[in-house]
């Protein structure tokens, strides 16, 4: 059998005379425009993102946190500080995450059941698991 190739196959890989051989991180660039999973990276980051389940709470804990909203309410013109947790869903996924944070309350719309800080956004009273007077 006659091999086209018999005269060069044993010959040493030529090396580029006018300039340096391309790194092989180098040569793999090129070819990136071409990958055929492009964004699989971000979507299996997204996937293992980790988001919590809202909790639903029992009757003690709704009647302890309507205790708090009555002396919420009972105290309103002095703007009392608070320290509330909620739930905030999650916009890509199923879920969401628990935030705790401290604020004086300018009030309590309860026709849209909000809770409206002087500063910040207002949290849905629905979502509220935690809350506590500080002052």
């Amino acid at each position: 059998m006659n091999d086209s190739y018999d005269d060069i196959i044993h010959l040493p890989h030529p090396d580029p005379v006018n300039r340096q051989r391309m790194s092989m991180m180098a040569r793999a660039a090129q070819f990136a425009p071409f990958a055929a999973l492009t964004g699989y990276d971000a979507a299996i980051a997204e996937t293992g993102r980790y988001t919590d389940q809202q909790i639903e709470l029992g009757d003690a804990d709704i009647e302890e946190l309507n205790r708090t909203f009555a002396l919420l309410q009972e105290r309103l013109h002095e703007h009392p500080t608070v320290q509330v947790t909620h739930f905030e869903p999650d916009a890509r996924k199923a879920g969401g995450v628990y935030k705790t944070s401290t604020a004086s309350i300018k009030r309590l719309d309860m026709d849209n059941q909000l809770l409206v800080p002087l500063e910040g956004a207002v949290i849905p009273i629905p979502s509220i698991i935690d809350l506590r007077l500080i002052d």
